[in-house]
């Protein structure tokens, strides 16, 4: 077997791991939350955030009205709205502020996490948790461990959850993905 397989194989029984062991309870009510608000918010931070930016765009093409935090144009977040943020660790202080801050406003905050018990994930009204290791934790016991650097286990993993979360929502709601290909951008 060269390294390549090796490692190849082994990165893919990790995401293996990790997507056996998601706990489901939480699985409706973030896709009803995904379904009856209109307006989402989403943000992250590094490779997180990537994965969040691509599940936004997702968003997008199934009609909703999606602002990606950090854009220089996003609105003010209403009681109205669903905010929706992974954090890992559940420990990152400026991404713990913002929670804190989108709570004062009403709006339903859903936090992606491997620790669904950390500081961040107790502000939220919905938890999914994703138990893959992730970089900052501080007991890493429970998660999924791998040889793979920081935090790169739980991204992966993050990104193909919310793929799989998205493609839940189109089931459940009979979404047709032409439908959906008509929002994409059209300039490209």
């Amino acid at each position: 077997m060269s390294e390549f397989q090796e490692i190849s194989s082994t990165v893919v029984a990790e995401l293996g791991e990790v997507f056996s062991r998601v706990p489901e309870q939480n699985l409706g009510a973030a896709l009803d939350a995904l379904e009856t608000h209109q307006r989402i918010f989403v943000l992250g931070i590094g490779r997180e955030g990537l994965g969040s930016k691509a599940f936004a765009m997702r968003l997008t093409h199934f009609g909703k009205t999606v602002h990606w935090g950090w854009d220089d144009t996003t609105p003010a977040v209403t009681a109205d709205d669903l905010f929706i943020m992974p954090s890992g660790p559940a420990n990152i202080p400026h991404l713990h502020y913002i929670a804190e801050q989108v709570k004062k406003t009403g709006a339903t905050l859903l936090v992606a996490t491997a620790v669904p018990d950390g500081l961040t994930a107790q502000l939220a009204d919905i938890v999914l948790t994703v138990p893959a290791h992730t970089y900052g934790a501080e007991d890493p016991s429970g998660l999924v461990p791998t040889i793979q650097a920081m935090g790169s286990l739980f991204e992966q993993s993050l990104w193909i959850f919310w793929d799989v979360l998205y493609l839940m929502l189109v089931r459940r709601t009979g979404a047709k993905f032409h439908d959906l290909v008509a929002r994409h951008r059209n300039f490209e």
